[in-house]
């Protein structure tokens, strides 16, 4: 198991931050929380740690060095936007060529970027998971349902898609019904991806009286995986029951569940099924 002194939490936004939070303070693990504001939830602030802009990583870094943590995590939603909008302080102004070489190349190329940024800092970078394993999606059906056979086809064809645009850095997900991809994740995330697919006629999709149809997410073939791995939580289930569909399925080992019992609580009394696949059994 990775050990490290104390472990510094660059939090951007949604409950997978405060959830890592709230773990660290349980088990007594010494951390520190670099909040990224505007972004980070409000109930951080109850958690050591200080704020920043996030065009100010220079004093976020002297912060994570004055607390004494010798590793981090990059955790929590950031909405990409242009370095050059950013009131930038003088350490992201040293890390700002590099940035914006790799900003043009896509989102992974651009975390990749502040990856080593931080790494070349003196930090050693960690994955959520590192932290908190239970965070990582288990193999199996987690919930009361498991996919019949026909559902089982809809994740294969879901995972191949979802592949082949996370080849080209677009997204993690994909939606099919019945062979028939409905919608393929992109800058809008998850959630509106979903909004998407329950806009579209019911002969297209399922129905709560008629579940049809998958969504899967799983990391981009060329992903830095100590950062951004796809995660669902009670707000993935509720999209998905909004969209009609039958369940959710994550590359198992490759995915973050946030709050397992409450997802699986979700589904179970959605009617949905919650499922891990092995990426050697979809990629065959």
């Amino acid at each position: 198991m990775e050990r490290w002194r104390k472990l510094g939490l660059i939090a951007g936004g949604g409950e997978l931050p405060v959830l890592l939070a709230e773990h660290c303070r349980a088990s007594g693990a010494p951390y520190f929380v670099a909040r990224i504001t505007p972004f980070a939830e409000a109930a951080l602030e109850a958690h050591p740690g200080a704020g920043a802009g996030l065009g100010a990583m220079g004093a976020r870094m002297d912060a994570l060095r004055a607390a004494g943590c010798d590793a981090i995590v990059l955790i929590g939603q950031v909405p990409r936007v242009d370095p050059r909008t950013l009131q930038l302080d003088a350490g992201a102004m040293a890390m700002l060529p590099a940035l914006l070489a790799a900003a043009p190349k896509g989102d992974d190329a651009l975390l990749r970027a502040v990856l080593t940024e931080h790494e070349r800092a003196g930090f050693r970078v960690i994955g959520a998971e590192a932290a908190m394993a239970d965070l990582l999606a288990q193999p199996g059906s987690w919930g009361a349902r498991t996919p019949s056979a026909s559902e089982l086809s809809d994740i294969k064809r879901a995972a191949k898609v979802a592949a082949a645009s996370g080849a080209l850095d677009i997204g993690q997900g994909a939606v099919v019904c019945e062979g028939l991809v409905l919608a393929v994740e992109a800058q809008e995330g998850t959630d509106a991806m979903l909004r998407r697919v329950a806009d579209l006629p019911e002969r297209l999709r399922g129905a709560p009286e008629r579940r049809r149809g998958v969504l899967v997410k799983r990391p981009k073939p060329i992903q830095e995986r100590r950062i951004d791995l796809p995660t669902i939580g009670v707000r993935t289930v509720e999209g998905a029951a909004a969209a009609g569909l039958a369940g959710i399925a994550v590359e198992a080992g490759g995915a973050l569940v946030a709050r397992l019992a409450e997802v699986v609580a979700a589904a179970d009394a959605a009617g949905l099924f919650l499922y891990g696949f092995a990426a050697a059994d979809v990629d065959a």
